[in-house]
């Protein structure tokens, strides 16, 4: 490894070779500038290790599996690309997999009606539902230093989203797989941080664009274009 390439930092989503003949993706592929898979590869050693455990090795099997199962017609050749399963599916078909009965839910206050569908699908599904919504314990936000007009509704009493408070409550069950919805920015990752059991996310908090954060993305060059021009 080169100097330079040890100062070079990993930048895969501003790679410029052509997906299909990229390196990662093919073994006569060609690595771009800032290529993880050749700038990094004591760490991808130190990565595969990890693999050994058992447990870690059943949970990446199950979920390469459920990825391919998630397009239809894969007997075809040539192949197209043909999916076939929203992310609800997925969620269910990869807890049965992994033999999971018992599945947490972290949802956010915003999202109660569709946290009960959720947990109407998945008890129909057969599983054990524990949900702890984010507003759970009824914390106000002066507690953790919040002012008055640091608030939704200044002037009035606000209870704190307490993620750290779901994690517990569902690591006191005892879940066997956690399903994340609508929980916010930074409250998510305090989720992450606190909670035992593997985590997944079936929503994010996107409160402009119904849930759904890409709708910017897509439009980052037109409706959204202060993104990227902030300063316009």
């Amino acid at each position: 490894m080169t100097n330079d390439s040890r100062t070079l930092s990993p930048a895969c989503a501003s790679c410029d070779v052509r997906r299909g003949a990229r390196v990662c993706i093919t073994a006569e592929g060609t690595a771009g500038k800032g290529c993880p898979t050749v700038l990094r590869e004591g760490v991808l050693v130190d990565a595969m290790q990890e693999y050994a455990d058992p447990g870690t090795l059943e949970f990446a099997r199950q979920a390469s599996i459920q990825e391919a199962e998630c397009y239809a017609n894969r007997h075809q050749t040539p192949y197209v690309l043909q999916p076939s399963k929203t992310r609800m599916v997925e969620v269910c078909e990869f807890a049965d997999k992994m033999g999971y009965r018992r599945l947490g839910m972290a949802f956010c206050t915003g999202l109660v009606n569709e946290a009960a569908v959720i947990e109407e699908i998945l008890r129909g599904r057969g599983f054990e539902v524990v949900s702890a919504v984010c507003k759970a314990g009824r914390v106000d936000k002066r507690e953790i230093g919040v002012k008055d007009d640091e608030r939704i509704r200044i002037g009035q009493d606000e209870a704190m989203c307490n993620p750290i408070f779901q994690a517990r409550v569902l690591n006191h069950e005892r879940t066997d797989f956690n399903i994340m919805v609508g929980l916010c920015v930074g409250h998510d990752s305090l989720f992450l941080k606190f909670a035992d059991a593997p985590c997944t996310v079936l929503a994010v908090k996107d409160r402009v664009t119904g849930h759904n954060p890409l709708a910017a993305i897509y439009n980052a060059g037109s409706y959204y274009r202060k993104l990227t021009h902030p300063g316009l």
